[in-house]
């Protein structure tokens, strides 16, 4: 569990020693400044998750104003004697006034609050990418889950285009290795004469063409982790040496006999049937049950068609993000969708929305507008739940299941605007719905910082706390 850092402002050196007592005894960073230096401090406000004040009356509004405007992002916890009375202009300038000295509860609860607010988005960070609602992608993400903090090997398994290296990503930044490199290579694109170079680096003059020394990619991976992609393509000479370092933790260069001990969590994947590759004698047993430490298959999208509207949406708005264009599909045309092999995949999926993109700037894509091979299929009828549902719950989609601003699902063409159900609606719930739909892709699209969320959607840090809030406790 990662505890808050807090910027403490205090020049009261009793009530700030006392505060500082008190956090040193809850395990939680802090760093204690007077009001005179706190301007530097609150330039990079980012290293803190949130702020304790405490000022005399005299310089209390400047320094809550002066905070509000440059680290308005940030929950701030107001510290004054006990019966002292604050101004309403006062109380809107910070998320909760808090009466030194105080009791444990109180204290506690604030600082679980700010826990909850820390974890919460880089959970949801963790699995971006994995866009969907169905059982076979939620057993993959708790999968991850599962073994992520763990130094187990891992063998990601699954058809070529099902996304095995955002599993790998996903696996990377939920470990305790997030903050060092991850390091990819696929072993199928790489000859077999240059692979073991590739990996373990060589020396100068070890081969012809080798100029100079060069590290391999255990070492680049170094303290973080290694994804060999398409394991199943390497050689055998190659596995025999990956085995040993598996086992021994240990290599040498290329053309050199010194011994390099390495630290790197090694992540595999491939879309062979590794146990039929053994029997025909292409991949070595033993370096199988060293891989397959932690098994994680990745569904094809065949099998989870219903996730086939959080992708879509997933997939434009990685496209907008990075200036690519968008597009957008009607409800019919996801039906279509919905309803195809996919033997490519998620990337087939991906490459016919960027395709769409170029042939429909910015515009809306209805059925007939899909290439040829979707027209043999069948628009079901509106009350059929398998294609009716998954569309309409993509617009309370969760942020980690939707990585993006981009809402890519509209209704059918025609429909003019958003249809009101024969039913009737629950007005109220569906505005909430949608209010915290938006609220997740702001964190979401910020990384999970809520302050940046917070200027994204035009509201004050604090109240998008107190949101987030009562999201938690509903």
């Amino acid at each position: 569990m990662v505890l808050p850092d807090i910027l403490l402002i205090d020049d009261n050196a009793n009530r700030a020693q006392q505060v500082e007592t008190v956090l040193t005894f809850l395990e939680c960073g802090f760093t204690r400044v007077t009001t005179h230096d706190c301007p530097q401090y609150l330039q990079d406000s980012g290293q803190f998750d949130a702020v304790f004040v405490g000022a005399a009356s005299e310089k209390q509004a400047a320094l809550l104003r002066m905070i509000d405007e440059k680290a308005n992002k940030l929950p701030v916890y107001l510290l004054v004697d006990k019966g002292y009375q604050t101004t309403s202009a006062t109380e809107q300038l910070v998320s909760q006034v808090l009466e030194w000295p105080t009791v444990y509860p109180v204290l506690v609860e604030i600082l679980n609050a700010l826990q909850q607010e820390i974890d919460k988005p880089r959970k949801l960070h963790v699995h971006k990418g994995l866009a969907g609602r169905s059982k076979a992608i939620q057993r993959t993400r708790d999968l991850i889950d599962q073994v992520a903090k763990s130094e187990a090997t891992v063998l990601i398994l699954g058809e070529s285009g099902t996304g095995k290296e955002v599993v790998a990503q996903a696996l990377h930044r939920a470990s305790l290795r997030k903050d060092r490199p991850f390091v990819p290579i696929n072993c199928g694109a790489i000859p077999g004469e240059l692979l073991e170079s590739e990996l373990f680096g060589h020396e100068k003059g070890a081969f012809t063409g080798a100029l100079t020394s060069r590290q391999g990619r255990f070492e680049m991976a170094e303290g973080g982790t290694l994804f060999l992609d398409e394991i199943g393509d390497m050689p055998m000479p190659m596995q025999v040496k990956l085995l040993r370092v598996l086992q021994e933790r240990c290599f040498e260069r290329v053309g050199s006999n010194k011994t390099i001990h390495c630290d790197v969590r090694v992540i595999a994947a491939t879309h062979r049937q590794l146990e039929q590759e053994i029997e025909e004698k292409r991949f070595r047993e033993d370096l199988f049950y060293r891989l397959n430490v932690f098994p994680i298959e990745v569904p094809a999208l065949r099998e989870r068609a219903e996730d086939i509207p959080y992708l879509v949406n997933d997939l434009v708005a990685r496209m907008e993000a990075s200036n690519r264009g968008t597009v957008r599909l009607t409800r019919n045309a996801l039906a279509l969708l919905m309803q195809h092999h996919w033997p490519g995949n998620v990337r087939e999926l991906s490459n016919l929305i960027e395709r769409l993109a170029i042939i429909y700037p910015e515009g809306l894509v209805d059925s007939g507008d899909l290439p040829e091979k979707f027209q043999a299929y069948e628009i079901p009828a509106e009350g059929d739940a398998a294609w009716v549902e998954p569309i309409i719950e993509t617009a309370n989609a969760t942020a980690a299941e939707r990585g993006g601003f981009a809402s890519a699902v509209l209704p059918a063409t025609n429909a003019g605007a958003i249809q009101l159900p024969q039913q009737g609606i629950d007005l109220k719930e569906y505005l909430t719905d949608l209010e915290n739909e938006l609220i997740r892709q702001a964190l979401e699209e910020c990384n999970g910082v809520v302050a940046h969320a917070a200027k994204l959607l035009n509201m004050r840090r604090t109240t998008l706390v107190e949101k987030l809030r009562k999201t938690d406790a509903a």
